[in-house]
């Protein structure tokens, strides 16, 4: 049994509402002790340099490129990042040396695995610089270089996390931007991928009704007085990505709100809700079982109108993170101070049944904290 390490995870999602910091204690593998957790919010000037910075990503060829606002984009991300990690570590008392490893997601803005393309926004090594600590970045390219989706990461640490919640097949569902599911089978089997769109289709829409006044839809108020258009849903549902079977994943822009465009603020919030519930009911017909339950994380959990439409389409009980012992908000920053360990130790971070990669493999780039002058 190794030695516990002290390790910050650092997750900026689909969503793009913030920086969320997590603490982990863990031997990178069956042991997890979670820590401290804390939101960072982004404002309104960041995320608008981070739309931006998709919309500027779209044509990208290149991988390593930074044209336009993406330069200055990858500056800012990379400074509020260092400033989360120093209030994270001061807020709560923590050494700052006692941090053995930070793992770095960054920002996403293009995630095209059929072209073998991630790009995430975040200067690993500037980031070692700017907070004195080791950082493990670029997760995802090493996967996709060996024929991989680069996505899910997190199904290794659902499964750590999840070995003391008893039933089994269990099912672990992060509702963000875009929704990804995690299957944990009998035996501890993985398998994992992207069901579709989560809030990121809905947050959009919300934004475009209330000319930016609101980002989202606050316990899925406006779905629940909207009325759903099931020929709509039906026509989202009948897109070729939900036939096709796992390892699958999505960039945020692979589905669009146009088809909700005619309808009322509500009815297209609810069918935009009902459309992200019909993906995860999709999503069932590719596990070998059905899960006992839905262990729901991510934002979109607190959507009280999207968990209830995935209970109803689903048929399978959805229960929050919270219900289970779990910091909903914190899971996906937990899972990459995580992985952070387990890359510095050389454990495989992605699987065949989770991104379709050919064999389990390592992955990451580790920067070094810049001497001590």
């Amino acid at each position: 049994m190794g030695d516990l390490k002290r390790a910050l995870g650092l997750m900026s999602g689909t969503s793009m509402d913030g920086i969320d910091v997590a603490m982990i204690e863990t031997d990178g593998e069956d042991r997890v002790e979670r820590g401290a957790a804390r939101t960072f919010a982004y404002t309104a000037e960041v995320r608008s340099l981070l739309a931006a910075a998709i919309g500027t990503a779209r044509d990208l060829r290149d991988r390593q490129a930074r044209p336009g606002i993406m330069r200055e984009a990858e500056r800012v991300i990379t400074k509020r990042h260092a400033e989360a990690v120093t209030a994270f570590l001061a807020a709560e008392g923590i050494p700052p040396e006692s941090i053995d490893v930070i793992g770095f997601h960054g920002q996403t803005v293009l995630h095209r695995p059929g072209s073998g393309l991630t790009v995430q926004l975040g200067d690993g090594a500037g980031l070692a610089e700017l907070t004195g600590l080791p950082v493990v970045f670029d997760l995802r390219a090493a996967d996709m270089a060996d024929g991989g989706q680069g996505a899910p990461l997190v199904p290794i640490y659902h499964r750590a996390l999840a070995g003391v919640l008893p039933g089994r097949p269990l099912a672990l569902l992060n509702l963000g931007g875009v929704a990804n599911i995690t299957f944990i089978g009998a035996n501890g089997e993985l398998i994992a991928f992207d069901t579709g769109p989560g809030s990121a289709l809905i947050d959009d829409w919300v934004s475009r009704c209330t000319k930016g006044a609101k980002s989202f839809d606050r316990d899925g108020a406006m779905a629940a007085r909207g009325q759903v258009s099931e020929d709509v849903v039906s026509f989202f549902a009948a897109h070729e990505y939900f036939a096709q079977p796992p390892p699958k994943s999505l960039d945020r822009n692979s589905f669009f709100w146009d088809l909700v465009e005619w309808m009322s603020p509500d009815d297209g919030a609810a069918t935009l809700t009902a459309m992200s519930a019909e993906a995860v009911r999709r999503a069932m017909v590719h596990l070998p079982a059905p899960p006992v339950r839905i262990v729901a994380c991510g934002g979109g959990r607190r959507n009280t109108t999207l968990v209830a439409m995935i209970a109803a389409r689903t048929g399978i009980e959805v229960v929050g993170a919270e219900a289970v012992g779990f910091d909903g908000d914190s899971v996906e920053a937990e899972a990459w101070a995580y992985l952070g360990v387990r890359a510095q130790l050389g454990l495989p971070i992605t699987f065949p049944g989770t991104t379709g990669v050919k064999a389990a493999r390592s992955g990451g780039i580790v920067a070094p904290p810049a001497p001590a002058s």
